[in-house]
């Protein structure tokens, strides 16, 4: 990995992007303390599909996210993510978009 990308002092992917996904990602689809993303950080988005809160916003920023854009964050969910999140790669194209979003160097 370019050390250029370094997600643990970005985090412009998870201030950039709806992340939506389908609602069995969510611990509720299997119950509480189950392996998914924690029900409590998510909202509805359709029937079938929810998105982790504060993404669904004119300037998203992730509930999950903690610390800056740009500098020292962090994911308080990492193990827990959901798939939109596991798919965006260090310098990919969304990763680049998100990062001149941000004005980050990309």
């Amino acid at each position: 990995m370019d050390p250029a990308f370094d997600c643990q002092q970005c985090g412009a992917c998870c201030a950039s992007f709806r992340v939506s996904f389908y609602w069995a990602e969510a611990e509720s689809a299997h119950g509480p303390g189950t392996f998914g993303v924690p029900a409590a950080l998510t909202e509805p988005l359709s029937p079938h599909l929810l998105c982790m809160q504060g993404t669904n916003a004119r300037q998203p920023r992730c509930i999950a996210l903690q610390g800056p854009v740009g500098g020292p964050i962090g994911c308080t969910i990492y193990e827990h993510r959901p798939s939109p999140c596991r798919e965006v790669m260090p310098g990919d194209a969304q990763c680049l978009k998100a990062r001149a979003r941000h004005s980050l160097p990309h």
